[in-house]
């Protein structure tokens, strides 16, 4: 039986003729901070993929000390600022050359802690949150095991935070709509909603506070029953809508939507209705879907920067020594 040579990092410095410590930082992405050029990098990466040479994470973390992997927790999957969330922060991780294991734990207390209870027992190198049900559980139990971790689009007193700035997005959507609107903004008192979110999570809360404020401001009227914080389920979204149809005999002149969740639930309900109806209140939505675009009606949508959230909590995870820092990141006003 012919024994096939193992390829190590020597036998590609050979072929490379370089250095075998300046190919394992080729290898394993620490190659800009010794200044490596990355042509000399891909040039050492692609002849590793030609030897079909392939990392020992697991030895190269034991010699590190680090596992290479890097987790984030957070809400769910198929919402699209997640979706983002998650795939920039993919991208950022193998920049770097490690690992990225994202879990989904459906806005469920019990579920977040398990699951960074279980990345604490792989030994991850860091952790990135976002939409915790429970911050300030979570950073405890991270710091109980020295864990390096931020909180994206979720404050926590205890640990660095990287967050969308809520209260100025929706004072933006809500100034937008206010011009946008064919009435006046005394016709328009007592026409403005704001519907969908939890008022309990810090991110519904500034919305609120920037839509109350800028009615304030415009000196349009409204009552607490203008603001229907009800979650972020489609369905119950849709049957909010559907009471406010019914009670006011109609659709207001203004609505905001907070989240395509809610945007979605009440999608349905708008496909109900005839168009020259719908055209007739100003829609806003608080998250963005490019598919806006091509509805029968036009929609105001704000973006959240997800790149720029990942970015700048990756940097608070290689330069902050885990002091609490607050960051907020404006987001975008995207008109159809």
């Amino acid at each position: 039986m012919v024994k096939i040579q193992k390829i190590t990092i020597y036998d590609i410095a050979q072929r490379a003729g370089a250095s075998a410590s300046t190919v394992s930082s080729a290898l394993d992405g620490s190659w800009k901070k010794r200044r490596i050029s990355k042509k000399t990098a891909e040039r050492i990466q692609e002849i590793a993929v030609q030897m079909d040479f392939t990392i020992n994470r697991q030895a190269q973390g034991l010699r590190k000390a680090k596992s290479g992997l890097v987790g984030m927790i957070l809400p769910e999957h198929n919402n699209r600022f997640f979706s983002d969330l998650s795939q920039s922060f993919a991208g950022e991780v193998r920049q770097r050359g490690n690992c990225p294991a994202i879990i989904s734990t459906r806005r469920n207390e019990e579920e977040e802690l398990e699951v960074v209870s279980n990345f604490i027992s792989y030994a991850i190198d860091a952790l990135f949150i976002v939409g915790a049900t429970n911050p300030i559980a979570l950073s405890k139990l991270c710091k109980s095991a020295e864990l390096p971790h931020v909180f994206v689009d979720q404050p926590c007193e205890l640990a660095p935070s990287i967050v969308t700035d809520n209260y100025f997005g929706a004072a933006e959507l809500t100034n937008h709509l206010i011009s946008f609107s064919p009435k006046s903004n005394q016709e328009l008192s007592n026409q403005v909603y704001f519907l969908g979110g939890d008022a309990t999570l810090p991110a519904s809360s500034r919305r609120i506070d920037g839509f109350v404020d800028t009615l304030n401001n415009a000196g349009i009227g409204f009552t607490q029953s203008h603001i229907n914080a009800c979650g972020y389920d489609r369905d119950r979204a849709g049957k909010e809508l559907n009471k406010l149809y019914a009670q006011r005999g109609g659709l207001p002149s203004i609505l905001l939507i907070n989240s395509i969740d809610c945007f979605e639930g009440a999608l349905k309900f708008f496909s109900q209705l005839p168009e020259e109806e719908v055209t007739k209140c100003t829609i806003g939505c608080f998250d963005y879907d490019p598919f806006g675009i091509l509805l029968r009606f036009p929609v105001h949508m704000i973006r959240q920067r997800a790149n720029k959230l990942v970015k700048e909590a990756y940097d608070c995870i290689e330069n902050n020594s885990g002091e609490p820092i607050l960051k907020l990141i404006k987001p975008e006003l995207i008109i159809p």
